[in-house]
């Protein structure tokens, strides 16, 4: 016969392992703990002080003056490229926000060894994380280039605001799948973390930043620069120039045409198509190699 208890436990579902997760649902699941180690990682930084917030904006906008004085007024870059300091600073935020999820995700794990050999949590939480984290520091940047477009007259259109928009959405999941392959990948060879640093110097010079896209087409010609553009961070830095750098120019629109390649908006979309399945390719891998990190930590 059988008793109640026996009756009691047939009824109770199996038990799972407890570190098991859905991956990057599971850490949307648990937002309490993201929010928990944004907050920490944030407040440890600027150390909870007026001062450390007030440098947050700082030293971005020193950056952009000594920009503006060096390559528009000492060097006359900007009689080539009109507002020049604006299409270098405009790349600039795009690519701090790609380099400082890149690189902190990298080493996210690394750095968290204590918590993940204690607790039992999404690992992914900890690349998700420093993208947040990545997102906020660059949100300063940003603040300093808006306002230095406005006081060179920056005049926006719906159609610019969208391509920032998407210039952005292509850096966030295209970081973050990044992110997530090189942080476990970083655990079994900690020397990964020297290749990131030496693939964020590589981006800074490969996107039209420091130089306008049109002198790419000029020294390589149309397949050189249909090459270039393969590049999904070109094409994010792109996006975002013509968010807020076009809007600064005396005719925006001829702007769009000769600095602009014709079919961004469709490069913009495929990229973005593109670093969705990256990042699923990256879930698979980290859900694959994850149990295993742990006991290498």
């Amino acid at each position: 016969m059988t008793t109640g208890l026996e009756t009691e436990r047939q009824q109770l579902p199996p038990l799972a392992p407890p570190a098991a997760t859905s991956g990057l649902l599971e850490v949307f699941r648990k937002r309490y703990l993201l929010r928990m180690l944004v907050h920490n990682t944030i407040q440890s930084r600027y150390q909870g002080t007026a001062l450390g917030w007030a440098w947050s904006y700082l030293q971005p906008a020193v950056r952009f003056l000594m920009f503006y004085f060096v390559f528009q007024i000492m060097i006359g870059r900007g009689a080539g490229v009109e507002n020049f300091a604006i299409h270098l600073f405009a790349g600039m935020v795009i690519v701090h926000f790609f380099t400082e999820t890149f690189g902190g995700g990298t080493q996210s794990l690394v750095q968290n060894r204590s918590l993940i050999t204690k607790l039992a949590m999404p690992k992914e939480l900890f690349p998700v994380a420093r993208m947040l984290v990545s997102l906020w520091h660059t949100g300063p940047m940003l603040v300093i280039l808006l306002v230095a477009c406005v006081l060179t007259g920056w005049r926006p259109d719906p159609v610019g605001l969208l391509a920032g928009l998407l210039g952005f959405g292509i850096v966030l999941v295209l970081g973050l799948a990044l992110a997530l392959i090189f942080s476990v990948a970083n655990v079994f060879f900690r020397d990964f973390s020297k290749v990131v640093q030496t693939l964020n110097q590589f981006v800074t010079f490969s996107v039209p930043m420091m130089y306008p896209f049109t002198m790419v087409q000029d020294r390589f010609g149309a397949t050189g620069a249909e090459i270039y553009l393969y590049n999904p961070m070109a094409e994010a830095v792109l996006l975002i120039q013509r968010c807020f750098w076009s809007g600064t120019t005396e005719e925006p629109g001829a702007t769009t045409v000769i600095h602009m390649p014709p079919d961004l908006w469709s490069r913009g979309l495929i990229m973005l198509a593109l670093s969705f399945v990256l990042l699923i390719i990256a879930q698979m891998t980290f859900t694959r190699l994850e149990k295993r990190v742990p006991e290498r930590l």
